[in-house]
């Protein structure tokens, strides 16, 4: 299917083991968001929720169970398949931002699309459209270092999209933010979401944040349950 930004979601379990015992974080868990929905799972720390986003993402691996994403089932892709997987079809901000410190916003958002091969000055265009959309069109030259917190964590959002992913995923996005910044970057992420029709699938502890979801789950000791 063309741009299916669904993602599936079934029997899925993660256990850690070590010589002496076994934890298992998540339990059983199955879920389903649709192209285009906006997603948001709320939990208490260490709840699991971070896990299972980073398994969605394929940059974890389930013990059980299967992940089919943008219809595709990563659970049994190789490291190198779910590089370009996640290339094509994953856009992804953390709760730090992970910007590049020696480069300006406007490279920092480009640099992703440049490295899969788009030209330096398209790259560039489509940057500056991004951060136009953020509201950051007037900090283009600016390094990080010369950014507020609420300023970096725009311009991880404008480079989640810069490769036109069908899915964004967020962890806890506005963590790291006062309540102001945090309302502001959770709008901004819903309304980019609806600009652009893509997937969101958020983890937060954020109710507030939460309450934007067009679905909405709570994970408690492994499981799921929708609110």
């Amino acid at each position: 299917m063309m741009n299916d930004g669904s993602v599936i979601v079934k029997g899925l379990e993660k256990t850690y083991k070590t010589q002496s015992e076994s934890l298992t974080i998540l339990k059983n868990l199955s879920m389903k968001v649709d192209s285009g929905e906006k997603c948001v799972i709320v939990g208490s720390s260490g709840s699991g929720k971070s896990t299972l986003l980073n398994i969605i993402g394929g940059l974890d691996v389930a013990t059980s169970g299967t992940v089919t994403v943008a219809g595709q089932c990563i659970s049994s892709l190789s490291e190198d398949e779910l590089a370009v997987f996640r290339k094509k079809h994953l856009g992804l901000i953390f709760q730090f931002h992970y910007l590049l410190k020696d480069f300006t916003a406007l490279e920092n958002v480009f640099f992703p699309a440049y490295m899969a091969g788009l030209s330096k000055k398209d790259a560039a265009s489509k940057a500056r459209q991004l951060l136009s959309d953020v509201g950051l069109s007037d900090r283009e030259t600016h390094l990080p270092s010369q950014l507020s917190g609420g300023e970096r964590q725009r311009v991880a959002v404008a480079r989640s999209l810069i490769n036109d992913p069908t899915i964004i995923l967020a962890d806890e996005p506005t963590g790291n933010l006062d309540p102001a910044n945090a309302s502001l970057i959770g709008d901004l992420l819903f309304s980019m979401a609806d600009r652009y029709k893509k997937t969101l699938i958020l983890v937060t502890h954020d109710m507030n944040l939460a309450a934007k979801g067009d679905v909405r789950y709570t994970i408690t000791k492994g499981a799921l349950e929708e609110l």
